[in-house]
């Protein structure tokens, strides 16, 4: 095995693999993840209304994974080095990512939903996929998870391990050591008992397999399947091919959530079992991986759920066409000052006199 002068493991592959994917991989995913749904917030807010239930699901999974990449680089930060800020924000921080994490699932499993009644029992669908209808769901979402993640606010803690010293103090006696030491903090999960501490550990990552993945994973299943039946009844090119685009969206849902989630169930039922430092080190290697592809999906969302559809792609063009036009007002105010202007109003009237009455999520 191989022992620090701790006595527990080291853990060396983990913490190199730690550090690669922390610094170089999870900042793409900062960078895509907060572009990508700044583009769709800033549409939703400023070129298209929500005028559908999807809309309302597509504005909120956007604000969701939004909030999750900006507080992935202080999740990162803290897994590969001392929490600096107090344990008010380690809760907070720890909270607000949990809370992100289930609302995007449950919000994902909402769109499955409304794509179902929508196009299976589209005879209904005008009744149940009202705007009123819409905004009650995700207020029950957000506060479902606020309340699934109340055990992650309270557990959450800002503290010195006992450990620390050990490891870095190796002689005790040296006043050296003792003056060149200061304490470490760390924002990690901190229990009053073992008992409480077992119960947990086997609960938290229990409740998030079965809400966060198998819940969201079997909905989208039985919806898309039935979806996908349906279309293939329909003799019609464009229903054909979105057939394609709903296979492509459950691909990628299970692409990136599987491993994870597979690797995470692992740990959970080995959690109190013996494991050599080997076999830690190759578990913890794992979870970090599979966890970094668990990311990506929050980049992919905007691009399968939103700029798929052909509508939402041409506001996304107006975004780029308006930032051109006033960046060239404002670099070359006396050239262009009379073009630009005519351009960004005749722009702003097809956007506001569009007619828009389906749903971004173009089937």
């Amino acid at each position: 095995h191989n022992w620090n002068s701790s006595g527990t493991c080291s853990d060396k592959h983990f913490h190199i693999v730690e550090q690669v994917l922390g610094l170089y991989v999870n900042s793409i995913i900062c960078v895509l993840g907060f572009v990508g749904n700044c583009l769709v917030i800033v549409t939703y807010a400023f070129y298209k209304k929500t005028k559908s239930m999807t809309d309302v699901f597509l504005f909120n999974v956007a604000v969701a994974d939004l909030l999750f990449v900006v507080s992935l680089p202080l999740i990162v930060y803290n897994e590969m080095s001392a929490w600096p800020m107090g344990p008010a924000a380690c809760k907070l921080l720890r909270g607000s990512y949990s809370v992100n994490l289930y609302s995007g699932m449950l919000l994902l499993a909402c769109i499955s939903a409304d794509r179902y009644v929508a196009i299976v029992k589209a005879r209904r669908s005008f009744k149940l996929r009202s705007l009123p209808h819409s905004r009650l769901i995700c207020a029950i979402v957000w506060a479902a998870a606020i309340l699934l993640s109340v055990p992650t606010f309270y557990f959450y803690s800002c503290y010195e391990p006992s450990h620390v010293a050990n490891v870095f103090m190796l002689d005790p006696l040296s006043e050296d050591n003792l003056t060149s030491w200061s304490p470490e903090y760390v924002c990690e999960f901190k229990f009053s008992d073992s008992g409480t501490a077992w119960r947990a550990k086997v609960a938290i990552p229990s409740t998030q397999l079965a809400v966060g993945f198998f819940l969201q994973l079997f909905i989208m299943i039985f919806c898309y399947t039935s979806i996908v039946f349906t279309l293939l009844r329909a003799k019609n090119y464009q229903r054909h091919k979105a057939v394609r685009v709903v296979l492509a969206v459950v691909v990628v849902f299970i692409g990136c959530h599987l491993p994870y989630n597979v690797t995470l169930l692992y740990d959970t039922a080995s959690k109190f079992q013996h494991k050599s430092c080997k076999e830690s080190d190759a578990l913890q290697v794992a979870k970090t991986v599979t966890q970094t592809v668990a990311y990506l999906h929050c980049c992919l969302n905007p691009v399968l759920y939103v700029f798929i559809g052909a509508k939402f792609r041409n506001h996304f063009r107006r975004i780029i066409q308006d930032l051109w036009c006033l960046g060239k007002r404002y670099v070359a105010p006396r050239r262009f000052s009379r073009v630009t202007s005519d351009t960004y109003l005749s722009a702003r009237r097809s956007v506001d006199g569009s007619s828009d009455n389906g749903s971004s999520f173009t089937m």
